[in-house]
């Protein structure tokens, strides 16, 4: 299912207007029916702002049709709901298990895909990973970095983060953030 057709079966099924997400999340009315028509592509940022509205986090968005499952301790592929945007698939792994504490990530960069042009600062938590192919610039706190394959980092999400392919190739980096809800 689309993000679009996602996002407005979540707001009917919370008995929300259009109307009542935007005031709640504070993105216009506008945009919200955009999304749904599938005529603007949400970004992460954008897309978690909307869901504080509901309240909602983004892996509960994404697993919200789908049964719960007891026991599950492997997950496919195709079972891992991708978050990302514009050449960066962010396929998060475990999306359906409940109370989750962590958040693991594969997040696969085209050659010049970055996380976004503004970098990414949340309220609390720790952010690491692990570069297995590619060549990516991080910057932390103003500080760049580049990371080859093998290379890792470990960071509090507290402070503005930014990831970019620099490279020819795709770029893919397994990272795991906490609290889980991000």
């Amino acid at each position: 299912m689309d993000t679009g057709s996602r996002l407005k079966l979540v707001r009917e099924s919370y008995k929300l207007s259009q109307r009542e997400l935007a005031r709640r999340s504070g993105v216009t009315n506008a945009t919200i029916s955009l999304i749904e028509q599938n005529r603007v592509s949400p970004s992460v940022s954008s897309l978690k702002k909307l869901l504080e509205g509901i309240p909602m986090s983004l892996a509960d968005f994404f697993t919200f049709d789908q049964p719960p499952r007891e026991h599950q301790y492997v997950f496919r592929a195709n079972e891992q709901p991708d978050l990302g945007r514009h050449g960066l698939r962010l396929l998060l792994i475990g999306a359906s298990v409940p109370s989750r504490q962590m958040r693991l990530l594969r997040e696969q960069y085209a050659p010049g895909a970055s996380s976004g042009e503004e970098p990414i600062v949340h309220s609390e938590g720790e952010e690491c990973g692990l570069v297995t192919r590619g060549t990516v610039e991080l910057t932390v706190d103003g500080q760049i970095s580049v990371l080859n394959a093998g290379d890792g980092y470990y960071f509090p999400t507290t402070l503005p983060h930014r990831f970019r392919n620099i490279g020819a190739d795709e770029a893919e980096i397994i990272s795991s953030n906490t609290p889980a809800n991000f």
